[in-house]
């Protein structure tokens, strides 16, 4: 695989090969990937450093620096799991790249191995060309399951490497500029109830109807916010406002006894301009409402919340250097908004001007035999010599 020609440069197709390789589902270890990450770069003089999840000993962040040692680098930032592809129709081994009809295909050839592998080349050429301004990379784990490991990857770069100005997160975006997303927040809820026969309903809880209560909390949001006038940032996005939803439940032992249990995830996305700690206290004061009226039938009876995830929006800057960097490399000057939720939002609130900007469609990510287009991948290929020759 290794390019002779090249001092041991691995191409992008190589080192995407490479990548995908590794089967790093967000539920298993992405140890093996970040190991042979952090070897390929030191082979190449670059000194990477992991940080572990103290919490999940199987999974670690890596980032690393090249270019002089001051702050104001670029930073790419891309996430090294996937997810699963239990169940799902491939037509090709997951995990070996195949081209086929323009495409590489293959899980995470998308979302978002394909622009790991580009930022990985991008960075040993920008070690190798002697770049004025630095160049970081900063490869997250658990992305897939609510952008959860990038918050203390960010933390623990500071101080270990020198604080970076600008980050291109390289989630696929057809290499257009995103400059806003919305922010999400995922509340996992536990209704504990109390048992009795159904035919006495009235002296029991049923953990089920009351959840009902709660779930019915999203409905009535919903009608009230797709009912308003929009506001201006709101505007941008389709749907043009912040939306509940609950994807998951579960609940009860049988049809003749009031639930015990019920357990649903309710998550809302929110648009710019909408504190997402007010939209949880809305739901902590409807849900201790609910609890309250319980506990009036039962005292044992309660509501256990748990944040899930936390995924703040991304917000368009006005002047940010991120969107000027990828705007004037794509030459695209179109505005891009798009609903789903991204590490860029995380990058921003911790001070950095960031911008989504990556190869591919979104259309593709998490599906069955996903791919991404050759040109798209090109087109990044392009992208990153392109921003290295910035940084000369």
């Amino acid at each position: 695989m290794t390019d002779t020609k090249s001092g041991g440069r691995l191409s992008p197709l190589e080192l995407m090969t490479k990548l995908i390789s590794f089967p790093t589902v967000s539920r298993d270890t992405n140890l093996p990937l970040v190991d042979w990450v952090e070897d390929y770069l030191g082979s190449h003089g670059i000194t990477a450093h992991r940080w572990p999840d103290p919490d999940q000993p199987h999974k670690a962040a890596l980032f690393a620096h090249v270019g002089p040692e001051v702050e104001g680098a670029i930073v790419l930032s891309g996430h090294t799991d996937v997810v699963p592809v239990d169940g799902q129709p491939w037509d090709t081994d997951p995990w070996t790249v195949v081209e086929k009809d323009g495409r590489y295909y293959g899980r995470g050839t998308c979302d978002m191995k394909g622009y790991d592998a580009l930022a990985i080349w991008a960075l040993v050429e920008a070690h190798y060309a002697g770049v004025k301004r630095p160049l970081q990379l900063a490869l997250s784990f658990d992305e897939e399951v609510g952008c959860t490991g990038a918050p203390p990857m960010i933390e623990a770069m500071q101080g270990v490497i020198l604080k970076g100005a600008s980050v291109i997160v390289g989630e696929p975006s057809n290499m257009k500029a995103v400059t806003g997303h919305k922010g999400g927040q995922g509340i996992y809820t536990h209704v504990v109830g109390f048992e009795v026969h159904s035919s006495i309903m009235h002296t029991g809880v049923s953990a089920i109807l009351e959840a009902a209560k709660l779930i019915s909390f999203a409905t009535e949001k919903n009608a009230v916010n797709f009912a308003a006038e929009p506001t201006a940032l709101g505007a941008m996005f389709d749907p043009p406002c912040t939306t509940w939803h609950v994807g998951m439940i579960e609940g009860g032992t049988a049809h003749n006894i009031t639930a015990k249990d019920c357990k649903f995830a309710m998550d809302f996305r929110a648009v710019p301009g909408d504190d997402p700690d007010a939209l949880v206290a809305d739901y902590v004061a409807r849900v201790r409402e609910v609890e309250a009226g319980m506990q009036a039938v039962h005292p044992d009876t309660r509501i256990d919340l748990n944040i899930r995830f936390a995924v703040p929006p991304l917000r368009p800057e006005d002047g940010g250097e991120a969107e000027g960097i990828a705007r004037a490399i794509t030459g695209d000057n179109a505005g891009h908004v798009v609903s789903y939720g991204t590490e860029a939002g995380q990058f921003q609130a911790a001070g950095y001007s960031a911008v989504v900007c990556g190869p591919g469609d979104i259309a593709q990510a998490h599906q069955p035999n996903e791919f991404i287009e050759i040109a798209q991948f090109e087109a990044g290929h392009q992208f990153m010599r392109d921003l290295v020759a910035r940084l000369m």
